[in-house]
């Protein structure tokens, strides 16, 4: 094509000037490169490729637009110490989502606030309630720092809100379809309560004709998030990035097959999955999925 347009041009024309245009026009259009969205793995609990790990979640999202968004921080610095390692930049983040009140999302915050200078940080209002998980050893808690909770630079989330035209976060997920069974380890605000997760909140992109939908440990269940992601935005997901809580339930073959199937459903649907699915979790959905679903760990981008 362009032998084709030097051709054509080298020709005697009285309309060389116009045809130059033209063919310059088209030339752009034809070579216009798109840039994709990036997510960067900062945080995992496990690395594929030799990233320093750690029981958490960070994602690091270069939108198309130039716009970084950061989900989750992880348990302390290592989101920032790893961003460095992928020559990305913390101070650049135009805008901070912390996806539940829980150390191994929101842990990170105070780290954030002292390196970005510039950055809102969207999260739930019933995010800073007690947060309490129980180990073997009894009742831990498990939330996140409350002397942040007043800083100017937080802003506190409800039901749903839009952050632009085309990114939304909402919370209030309601049914039972396949909820974690692991939620029955997981309390507050008081001790004796169970968690309601009330202060889960997932973000919705629309960016190129792709729906990405991300979710930090879905402890609603990945199907009912879906499924008010699609009442939100009123259309599917083309991609989901989220933690299932599968590793600490003891979920059963039977349960794991059985939302393997359920998520099936979504045939035009890719998933991305990571940090309290669980590997060996992940690798029963596999079986089930094929390549309907892959694993992001520490270190690893996912371009859509």
């Amino acid at each position: 094509m362009i032998t084709l347009c030097s051709e054509r041009l080298s020709g005697k024309n009285t309309n060389h000037t116009f045809s130059f245009l033209l063919y310059t026009l088209y030339f752009l259009k034809l070579f216009t490169i798109h840039l994709k969205m990036k997510i960067n793995s900062l945080v995992e609990n496990t690395s594929a490729v030799g990233m320093p790990v750690e029981h958490g979640l960070s994602l690091y999202i270069q939108l198309d637009n130039g716009r970084n968004i950061l989900f989750d921080m992880g348990q302390r610095r290592l989101f920032a110490e790893n961003a460095e390692r992928l020559g990305l930049a913390i101070a650049d983040i135009d805008m901070a989502i912390i996806s539940h009140g829980h150390y191994d999302h929101g842990g990170g915050l105070r780290a954030f606030l002292e390196i970005n200078d510039k950055a809102k940080v969207y999260i739930h209002n019933d995010a800073f309630q007690p947060h309490y998980s129980l180990k073997e050893d009894g009742l831990k808690y498990i939330g996140i720092d409350k002397d942040l909770q007043d800083n100017p630079r937080l802003i506190a989330c409800g039901s749903m809100t839009r952050l632009d035209d085309n990114m939304t976060l909402f919370a209030d997920v309601n049914g039972k379809c396949y909820c974690p069974q692991g939620n029955r380890l997981l309390f507050g605000p008081s001790e004796t309560q169970n968690d309601s997760f009330s202060h889960e909140q997932n973000l919705i992109i629309d960016e190129n004709d792709n729906t990405i939908l991300f979710a930090g440990c879905a402890h609603k269940g990945i199907i009912n998030i879906m499924r008010k992601a699609e009442e939100v935005i009123g259309k599917t997901p083309t991609h989901v990035f989220a933690g299932m809580h599968l590793a600490k339930g003891n979920d059963d073959n039977t349960f794991i097959s059985n939302l393997a199937h359920e998520l099936m459903n979504y045939d035009n649907c890719s998933f991305y999955t990571m940090h309290c699915t669980g590997t060996e979790q992940y690798k029963q959905l596999r079986d089930i999925m094929g390549n309907q679903i892959e694993y992001l760990s520490c270190g690893e981008i996912a371009e859509i």
